[in-house]
């Protein structure tokens, strides 16, 4: 069995509890999600943290088991938080700071952020919060990553530009901060020369070539799920960035790999070599109303389909899964100093 940390799943999300627009559909399921992702090799997941509360109920998630970790941060289309909460934006850069402070992940098996964010910008759903707001507040987050020294995890939507022009200021400071913290290579220090990059990862990408490598040429690694693989024109991008600087992904319960996308092709090859594995990545689905606990819900990602997301990454480069698996592991425990822990 291949190995994988899925970087980025939303198991704060209410559909893992059996929830959706507020009505309860079915039953909570998130344990059995999570047994399903470790049956498929899935050894750790970092629970992305989207604002101050989604936060501090991923802190608290995460507690119940070692394979969990979270980030901390507040989205771009949720920046808008910084300037309603009571006492204003500092006092509210403040509450994340003290959530990172009370649960930073040490390096030796204490704690569980290991990243700041999800932040940065997305101009696809301006109605959600507007360019100047996000700009504002992507670049005080960043002072989080410099405090803490931690790795950023970012979100870049329809804003390269601006993205890059507000994070490449700032991003040798970030290098040296985290690759001076004391709990990074506490767990995991296997020897790369690339050692500079150590500013974070841009997760679900889906732009073009020329936005990838400036992107590598800043120090980032690049998150790859299903979103990241609808077109072959993504297919292409994907083929051109390096296999140490990609790390896998889910954004569960979004970004499922589906039929209509140019990724499909590679999971019917796995099907058609690897049934059993397929299965394990890509098991059948049913409609929520319609649900069973050996089955996925129909339009509900899951993380036990990061192995799917591997496979396709596999066929588009021509290598085997586990080089990709394998390679991913290495990445993401290297960034994040995550342990290096047997297949379980």
């Amino acid at each position: 069995m291949h190995r994988y940390i899925d970087i980025g799943v939303n198991l704060t999300d209410p559909v893992f509890r059996g929830k959706y627009h507020g009505k309860v559909v079915h039953q909570d399921d998130l344990d059995i999600v999570l047994k399903r992702a470790r049956s498929a090799g899935v050894n750790g997941l970092i629970i992305t943290g989207g604002s101050l509360d989604e936060s501090i109920e991923a802190a608290q998630l995460a507690q119940q088991a070692d394979d969990l970790y979270i980030t901390t941060g507040c989205h771009p289309t949720r920046s808008g938080e910084f300037e309603s909460y009571k006492g204003g934006a500092e006092a509210y850069l403040e509450a994340l700071a003290g959530t990172i402070e009370e649960h930073r992940f040490d390096g030796k098996g204490k704690g569980k952020v290991v990243a700041v964010g999800e932040c940065g910008l997305d101009y696809d759903r301006l109605h959600f919060a507007p360019a100047v707001t996000q700009k504002k507040y992507f670049e005080i987050q960043l002072q989080l990553a410099i405090r803490f020294g931690l790795p950023l995890f970012l979100h870049s939507r329809a804003a390269h530009t601006d993205f890059v022009s507000i994070l490449k200021p700032r991003i040798q400071e970030i290098h040296a901060s985290v690759q001076s913290s004391p709990a990074r290579l506490q767990s995991y220090s296997k020897d790369r020369d690339d050692s500079s990059k150590l500013a974070g990862v841009v997760h679900s990408f889906t732009g073009t070539v020329a936005e990838a490598k400036e992107l590598l040429d800043l120090g980032l690694f690049i998150g790859i799920n299903g979103c990241s693989l609808k077109t072959d024109e993504n297919l292409d991008v994907v083929r051109e960035i390096p296999l140490d600087r990609i790390m896998l992904e889910t954004d569960a319960p979004w970004c499922e790999p589906r039929p209509t996308h140019a990724s499909h092709r590679f999971l019917n090859d796995l099907k058609a070599l690897e049934p059993a594995l397929h299965s394990t990545y890509m098991p059948p689905q049913s409609k929520k109303e319609r649900w069973t606990a050996s089955t996925m819900v129909k339009g509900r990602c899951e993380p036990c389909v990061i192995g799917g997301i591997a496979a396709v990454v596999a066929g588009i480069k021509g290598v085997s899964i586990d080089e990709v698996a394998t390679q991913a592991w290495d990445n993401t425990c290297w960034l994040f100093g995550l342990p290096d822990r047997p297949v379980v």
